[in-house]
Order: C-alpha cells, then sequence, then structure tokens
C-alpha cells in the first residue's frame, strides 16, 4: 500500500514527514526513530532528519511502509 502524504510548502524536512505521517507523535523523536529504523527516500537510505523532502520524492520504510510525497 502506498501513503499519499500531501505538502502545500516547497518541502518538508524528513522529520517533519515522520510527523506528518503519524509515525512519530512529536519532532522530538525523529532522532530516535531514524536511529531505530531503515528509512530509505528514493530508494536510498537517509537518516537526516533534515533531508528535504519535495513533491514526487518516495519514502520507503520497510517497518511501516511506502510513502509518496505529493
Amino acid at each position: 500500500m502506498n501513503n499519499q502524504i500531501k505538502i502545500d510548502t516547497e518541502y518538508i524536512t524528513l522529520g517533519q514527514f515522520l510527523k506528518v505521517a503519524e509515525l512519530i507523535q512529536s519532532g522530538g523523536m525523529a532522532k530516535w526513530f531514524l536511529g531505530e529504523y531503515e528509512v530509505f527516500v528514493n530508494g536510498e537510505q537517509d537518516q537526516r532528519r533534515g533531508r528535504k523532502l519535495r513533491s514526487g520524492d518516495e519514502i520507503n520504510i520497510p517497518s511501516f511502509g511506502k510513502y509518496t510525497v505529493l
């Protein structure tokens, strides 16, 4: 299943994405989440919570599913 996350700005950070996708409850949990789970952005593993995600980017978190930024 591919979940879609719609943004109204040019980009959001990976940390913000995790909160919007309801994978974490607060932005402060982003660093912990990225240390505990593999996160792939457009097929490449990335653990930078400041990574900019733009419309069209695909995020795959094997334990949680696939997401597309719109």
